[in-house]
């Protein structure tokens, strides 16, 4: 079978992707693999290298991403997207075999995620206090981020009939991997939502499924989401500010107010144990101080 060139693998690129599109994959996620493969090309293009799904080709493709002083995570992600394509072109036969069948990802710096702190979250709650429907959507969203853990992509994705204020649940209907699920808020988050919702209903876009509105007649994206929270952020002196560092506040919360490891799994969407060490790494330290202080080891 003759090797394909760098066009042929463009065009094939598209297929690929069209494929992506019929599995449900996220757009975000579509997107960085598209990325991915593209920049293999270009760096392929670049140095004068065949394109031809090699390991040795694909191994310099991501020590380039790197020594361009991008992080681990990316250079993992960028290789994760060369491989996936390759390993669809063979099942494609558009390729005789995927030759990067067994080969590693970049080893990952394990980097400690801080949460948010309660002066913090009481700041930040403060920032979204008022009365427009801006205040009401970020207040909110930040509680139910705060207290059930839900990505704030799984936030902006929910409709009207997603939030259960009698019942205090809301649901998830695609989280990460494709996968459903509902979580339970208490009356303080459930009176937020409400006051939002009857704000809500005189935005002009107030018939649109979509929970969560923008202001002046606009919707709510992640973008939004992203740039609205970051501003409250800002506000409340909350420096490196991510919508993720909620999720991380969360979890931290949840160990600390002494929540079960099996229920703060169920509630988060995870299904591995290494998600559940990975998010409360940043309180296993915090315990681990107390600890160290009350033992006070140094009074010699």
């Amino acid at each position: 079978m003759p090797r394909l060139d760098n066009a042929e693998l463009r065009s094939l690129l598209d297929s690929w992707l069209l494929r992506l599109k019929a599995e449900r994959k996220a757009t975000k996620t579509i997107a960085c693999y598209r990325e991915g493969v593209e920049q293999y090309l270009t760096y392929c293009a670049r140095v004068g290298a065949d394109p031809d799904l090699h390991p040795n080709t694909v191994a310099a493709f991501t020590s380039s991403v790197l020594d361009a002083g991008n992080s681990p995570s990316t250079a993992r992600l960028r290789q994760l997207a060369v491989r996936l394509f390759s390993a669809w072109l063979a099942a494609e036969d558009e390729i005789a075999r995927d030759e990067l069948l067994g080969v590693k990802p970049p080893k990952l710096d394990q980097q400690l995620v801080v949460g948010l702190d309660d002066d913090e979250v009481t700041a930040l709650l403060k920032a979204c206090s008022g009365k427009s429907l801006g205040d009401r959507r970020d207040a909110a969203i930040v509680r139910l981020c705060l207290e059930t853990g839900v990505r704030i992509g799984e936030v902006v994705a929910m409709t009207t009939a997603d939030v259960d204020l009698a019942r205090g649940l809301a649901t998830v209907r695609r989280g990460k991997g494709g996968k459903a699920r509902t979580v339970a808020f208490g009356p303080a988050t459930g009176s937020a939502i409400d006051r939002y919702i009857r704000a809500r209903r005189r935005h002009v876009l107030a018939d649109r499924p979509a929970l969560w509105l923008g202001e002046k007649g606009y919707g709510y994206s992640y973008e939004a989401a992203y740039r609205s929270l970051g501003r409250r952020a800002a506000a409340a002196g909350i420096a490196g500010f991510h919508p993720h560092r909620l999720r991380h506040a969360f979890a931290s919360r949840w160990l600390a107010a002494g929540g079960s490891e099996q229920g703060l799994m169920v509630t988060a969407g995870w299904t591995r144990r290494e998600m559940l060490d990975r998010y409360s790494r940043d309180t296993s330290a915090k315990r681990a101080h107390e600890e160290a202080r009350r033992l006070n080891l140094g009074d010699l």
